[in-house]
This record gives structure tokens, C-alpha cells and sequence, in this order.
């Protein structure tokens, strides 16, 4: 039976109108609060959304408690049955309550309309629908065959095994997509799961939480949902010798610190980290098409997005002519309230992302980039930025190797092929790309790229079933996919000695017997002859 009474609603975020939630963390089966809150702001208009719990150390250590006894103390590690069951009945429940969610979303995140139907949320269930799916045909144990040791047969297997409890720590930008692509693997592949969610958008993720507590059968304690604007509780998560994988998503400076933390107990750690993509327009590429994608993929969310291509890569002949077609089309982003279904840009997070999105801006004019367009903070209420371009950027400089996450692009010209892939490797980040011109030239040029995913003339590689990830300080490891699973599963080889050969077996034939049934003792015969 489920956790919780089913009739209770998912927790509502209605900012504007005088209400605001406060939604509870999900720890070893309740829904628990914590000694003190603190608010959860919509980046759109400044009005409390609602107050999260700010759960402390002990928090933290409850939550890994609980999840470890589920793990140790349960079948949930290897009751497949029991694992696609849930799974089916969570996708089921975040499916039905999807508008909610949506408005929770919108309201918190600063996502259009448009993105929570994709990538932002709706995109981010199916991943749990794939994974109960892959879950029922996934093979957890190989065979190896048999080999022959020592005058005896061998036969030898692998099964794969739940890798134990998961702290799992995302980012405020696409909080859906973060929590699903680590929650649908884990729990597939038989783990216990602590997830804390972004200080800066903890309601969307804390709603997770309540739907698997009110609609699922998932027993207490596998999956446990934290908020926290404290540092310490992070440390906890990837100290805490009960935590057998971390999985993170964030910053390359903070991963650096996570996997320097892990690495005292040794956890199985992997990482998905930032990016600074390129876009490579070929000579032959289709200009206008190039032009269209580049301004608005760059507002796409305001640029807050880790796979975003950032750097756009022009041939210097043809600089001028792509630079002006990209301004026009970034005149015509439609930036403002994300829950207005004709907006196609919401605002930063925050006023500090904000204010670091303009600080990058104006060093860059100072050290002699060209501002073509934008470089401006909007007025008025909310942490909007206008869409922004540069060029005459030194690929070197910070503004063509930070991330910003802001809706900044940079024009970096090149000479040649060579010229632009050495550009687009230039960079401590390999996590996704683009390149636009003749199919057999644009394919010889992304498997060049170092870059765990890279588009070809527009190609969507992000689904459920497409492993991403990245090259470098990119990340390590992958989501999504049958490679995303494993991430959450121990091989263990496992050997027995057969009796005898499998050959002979299948024929009926026991040797030692038939050689005494001939009357054939080999050592005392030799002994016989004198050759012992």
C-alpha cells in the first residue's frame, strides 16, 4: 500500500495570488519537516514561492541511515518485480499530476510554458517510463562460458548487483531532468537513493518527493528527498562512509571538491559538470538556418544550461554576414513572464547569476570584445538579462573559456577545417557541440571534436535511451540510456567447477569409469611396464 493517503494533493505553487507552500522532505518513508525553512523565490517576479525545510547535518545523517537499512535490510536490491512495479506506478502519478508540477516549474525555476513541455519536465517522466521498461528485458546476469583449469572445467558468469546507496546532488537549472535521470537508473538497478535538491529550486524537487510517498509503493527509506542551503550537508553526503556512489551535477569547481571529498572512502563517484560548447558553421553550411539556431539556442532558457553552445565558430570570411543574422534573430527573442504561453525567454535565477552574467559581459568590452548587441540588465521586476552578443573575442579570455550560464554568445573567427576544430578544443570542457555544413565534411569534423555529444545539422541526441556526458572537466560517467544504468550496478564474476566436460556430459560418457570398465588403471599399468 502506498505511504500516504492518495487523495492528498501535490503541493501547489501559486506565487501572485497570496498563497505559498511548503512542501516537506521525504525521509526513511515520512514526510518530515525540519527546524527552520527559508524561501523559495520566483526569479520572474521576486514573490516567495513558499519555504523549504533547511535541513541540517542530522537531517542528512537520518536520511543515510535510512537509506542504508533499506538497502542492507530489504529485498528492494533484488526484487526486480517488485522495482518495475514502482517505477510504473511513479511515472503513472507524475504523469496524472503533471499540470501541477508544471505551474510548480514555471513558478520557481523560471521555465516557459514551452520548455516544461520538453526538456524541463515532461521529457524528464518518460525517462522513468524507459527505465521500467528497459528494467523488465535487461539481462543481470552474462555468461561467460566454460574453461578448462587444472584438469578440471569451469563455467563462470557475471551478475550485476545494485551498487548500494546514492547520494545524488543537482543543480537548480533543469531540477526535473537532474532528479529523473538519476532517481530512474538508481532505482532500476536496485539502489537507495538520498537526493537533496538546489537551495535555489527545492519546492520543484521536495514535489518528487511527495508523489513517491503518496502514490508509489516504494518501501521507506529507498528513496529520501533533502533541502538544504548547507554546505555541511553536502560534505555529510559524499563523506559518509554509508554512501557507496555519489552523483552530482553542477559546477566543475565543486565536482572537483566532491570527488577530492569521495575519495577518503573510495565511493564509486561520477559527474556531470559544465560546458563551454561550440558551434562550428562550415562555409557550406546553410547561414540563415546556422544564424537562427545559434541566437536562439543561447536564450533557450537564458542560457542556463550546460549543453548549450556558447561559442559560435564562423569562417572569417563570411564573419560580418553570420554576426548581423545572428543579431536579428536575437532581436526577436520574446523575453518576460515564463508562465505567458508567447514568452520564449525567462529570467536568471537569480540577482547574483545576474549580476555574474554581467560582470563576465563587461570585462569582456573592457578587454576589447566588441558588444554587437544586448549586455544590459533588464529593469523592472524579475533577474532578466537581454540576449547578448560579442565578437572580436579572444579565444583565450574569460569569456570564451568560463561558463557564464547567461544568455551570452561569443563569435570566434576561424581560417580553415583544422583552424576550427583546434578552437573548439580549446577549452577544459568537452560536453556537447554542433557542427552545420555538408554531411560527410560535418560528420569528419564532430568525430574530431572532444565532446561527449555533438549535434550534426540540427540532430537531437537527448532522450531517455542517449547515453550524455562529457569529455574532460566535463564529467565522468553517463546518464541516460543502458550506459546510465549501469553507472548504478557492481559486476560480480562468479566461477564454479563442473564435474566434468560439458561435451562429454552431453554424450553420456564418464571417462574415469569407462577406463576402469576396461580394466585400464593407467598408474599401475606404467608401473607394470616400468615406466612409473
Amino acid at each position: 500500500m502506498p505511504v500516504q493517503d492518495t487523495t492528498a494533493p501535490v503541493a501547489d505553487a501559486t506565487a501572485g495570488e497570496g498563497r505559498v507552500s511548503e512542501p516537506r522532505m521525504l525521509i526513511d518513508g515520512r514526510l518530515v519537516g525540519a527546524d527552520k525553512t527559508y524561501p523559495s523565490v520566483n526569479p520572474a517576479t521576486g514573490a516567495i514561492v513558499g519555504y523549504a525545510p533547511d535541513a541540517g547535518v542530522a537531517d542528512a545523517e537520518r536520511a543515510i541511515t535510512a537509506a542504508r537499512r533499506a538497502f542492507d535490510g530489504t529485498d528492494w536490491p533484488t526484487n526486480v518485480e517488485l522495482r518495475v512495479r514502482c517505477m510504473e506506478q511513479l511515472h503513472t502519478a507524475l504523469v496524472e499530476h503533471v499540470d501541477e508540477l508544471r505551474a510548480l516549474t514555471i513558478a520557481e525555476v523560471g521555465a516557459t510554458r514551452a520548455l516544461t513541455e520538453g526538456p524541463q519536465l515532461e521529457d524528464p517522466i518518460r525517462i522513468v517510463g524507459y527505465y521500467a521498461d528497459l528494467l523488465k528485458s535487461y539481462p543481470m546476469s552474462e555468461e561467460l562460458g566454460e574453461i578448462e583449469s587444472r584438469g578440471q572445467r569451469h563455467r563462470r558468469w557475471v551478475e550485476k548487483e545494485a551498487a548500494g546507496v546514492v547520494a545524488a546532488i543537482i543543480a537548480y537549472n533543469y531540477p526535473n531532468q537532474l532528479a529523473l535521470a538519476k532517481l530512474g537508473p538508481a532505482l532500476a538497478a536496485g539502489c537507495t537513493v538520498v537526493l537533496k535538491a538546489a537551495p535555489d529550486t527545492p519546492l520543484t524537487t521536495l514535489a518528487l518527493g511527495e508523489v513517491i510517498a503518496t502514490y508509489t509503493d516504494i518501501p521507506p527509506g529507498v528513496v529520501n528527498v533533502i533541502s538544504s542551503t548547507d554546505a555541511q550537508v553536502g560534505v555529510a553526503l559524499t563523506t559518509s562512509p554509508d554512501v557507496d556512489v555519489v552523483t552530482f551535477t553542477g559546477s566543475t569547481a565543486t565536482g572537483r571538491k566532491i570527488m577530492a571529498a569521495a575519495s577518503d572512502t573510495i565511493k564509486k563517484v561520477f559527474l556531470e559538470l559544465g560546458g563551454k560548447s561550440a558551434m562550428i558553421v562550415l562555409d557550406d553550411a546553410d547561414f540563415n538556418t546556422c544564424a537562427m539556431m545559434a541566437a536562439f539556442m543561447i536564450c533557450s532558457h537564458a542560457g542556463q544550461g550546460c549543453a548549450i553552445t556558447t561559442r559560435l565558430l564562423v569562417p572569417r570570411t563570411h564573419q560580418d554576414e553570420i554576426v548581423g543574422m545572428v543579431k536579428n534573430y536575437l532581436s526577436m527573442v520574446r523575453y518576460g513572464d515564463p508562465a505567458e504561453p508567447d514568452t520564449y525567454m525567462g529570467p536568471l535565477i537569480s540577482e547574483t547569476q545576474r549580476d555574474k552574467v554581467d560582470g563576465i559581459v563587461q570585462r569582456a568590452v573592457a578587454a576589447g570584445a566588441t558588444l554587437v548587441t544586448g549586455g544590459r540588465k533588464v529593469e523592472g521586476p524579475g533577474y532578466f538579462y537581454e540576449p547578448t552578443l560579442l565578437t572580436d573575442v579572444d579565444p583565450d579570455s574569460e569569456i570564451a573559456q568560463e561558463e557564464i550560464f547567461g544568455p551570452v554568445l561569443v563569435v570566434l573567427a576561424y581560417d580553415d577545417d583544422d583552424d576550427a576544430v583546434r578552437i573548439a578544443n580549446n577549452s577544459i570542457y568537452g560536453l556537447s557541440g554542433g557542427v552545420f555544413g555538408g554531411q560527410d565534411r560535418a560528420r569528419a569534423i564532430a568525430r574530431r571534436v572532444r565532446s561527449g555529444t555533438l549535434s550534426i545539422n540540427g540532430g537531437n541526441y537527448f532522450a531517455p535511451d542517449s547515453p550524455f556526458g562529457g569529455y574532460k572537466q566535463s564529467g565522468v560517467g553517463r546518464e541516460m540510456g543502458v550506459a546510465g544504468l549501469e553507472e548504478f550496478l557492481e559486476g560480480k564474476t562468479l566461477a564454479e567447477v563442473v564435474d566434468e566436460p560439458l561435451a562429454r556430459r552431453e554424450e553420456g560418457i564418464d571417462e574415469p569409469l569407462a577406463r576402469r570398465e576396461e580394466g585400464i588403471d593407467e598408474p599401475l599399468a606404467r608401473r607394470e611396464e616400468g615406466t612409473a
